[in-house]
């Protein structure tokens, strides 16, 4: 297949993009390397993709570029592009969220109409369900996105929706829950955590810790996306790409103190504006739909991400 990746320099987006490298794909990954953390550590992503005739990196704004040459033949886009983080996103960056989660998105779906994909994979947030009740959440359980990040996630999600409704474009929704692996954000709990342990400080932790997430590793989150893509009947959907590691941030802390062998010291801050107490991924249809079954334990993955840790 032709692909085309946006966000490909980020987290998730370099790892797919490897992924489909070595499936033998030919791709076009876009970025338009925001300053939301170093340029630098977004090209050290793309090291081993770079290495592959078959990847073009094209810097762009996806929001002023002249997308019609880079979707021509493309035959499966996957939209990860956007700015993250619930935190960040209160009072006057909140443009930069309606800028690169809303008119990005809204650019990209108006030059695929028409255009014979075969599919349009978006990557959206467990966040849009904010503090929903009756746990573990469903496609169906009404979202109640507490930040602007949610709230911009959730309205990119009913531009794909209505694109496919009303255009009939082939889109598939993936919620993507609590991502962690090697690469992930430097904003990020985990590598905030494990940067803190390597320098023997305290590790900052926002609330009581009694708060859980469903913790998803990486690799298991690229193995739902291509699924998304190969599957036909993902078409029109969106599916909980959870990991089965719902545990507290103490348990947490716990665990890496075993891992990493080092005395874990916690720095109690306030809970964030935004931050929701528990998340939970029913995962059953993407697993009867997708053949999606997440394979890497929590204990694993940490361990992977602290031997890659730079």
């Amino acid at each position: 297949m032709k692909c085309l990746v946006t966000g490909c320099a980020g987290f998730i987006g370099s790892h797919l993009t490897d992924a489909l490298l070595a499936q033998g794909h030919e791709v076009t990954g876009i970025d338009a390397f925001t300053p939301t953390y170093d340029r630098a550590i977004k090209l050290h992503n793309l090291a081993q993709a770079r290495d592959f005739a078959a990847f073009r990196l094209v810097a762009a704004d996806l929001v002023e570029a002249d997308l019609a040459p880079l979707l021509a033949d493309v035959e499966v886009v996957f939209h990860l592009a956007g700015e993250p983080g619930v935190r960040q996103s209160w009072g006057e960056r909140f443009s930069a969220y309606s800028r690169n989660n809303l008119q990005a998105t809204a650019r990209l779906l108006d030059a695929c109409q028409g255009r014979p994909l075969r599919r349009f994979v978006f990557s959206g947030s467990s966040s849009i369900y904010g503090d929903a009740p009756d746990l573990p959440w469903r496609e169906n359980t009404c979202p109640q996105p507490r930040s602007p990040y949610a709230i911009t996630k959730l309205a990119a999600e009913h531009l794909c929706r209505a694109f496919h409704l009303d255009f009939g474009l082939p889109a598939t929704i993936l919620r993507y829950f609590t991502v962690y692996g090697p690469r992930q954000r430097p904003d990020m709990a985990f590598h905030r955590f494990l940067r803190a342990i390597r320098a023997g400080e305290s590790l900052p932790l926002f609330g009581d810790g009694q708060q859980t997430r469903d913790f998803t590793f990486v690799d298991d989150i690229v193995a739902g996306t291509l699924a998304a893509a190969g599957t036909d009947e993902a078409v029109g959907q969106t599916f909980n790409l959870g990991g089965g590691s719902r545990v507290t941030l103490n348990d947490v802390l716990t665990l890496l103190g075993q891992i990493t062998g080092a005395t874990v010291q916690a720095a109690p801050r306030s809970q964030q504006a935004g931050d929701v107490r528990h998340t939970w991924a029913e995962i059953g249809a993407a697993q009867r739909t997708l053949g999606y079954q997440p394979r890497v334990p929590l204990a694993v993955g940490l361990q992977r991400q602290w031997a890659a840790m730079p």
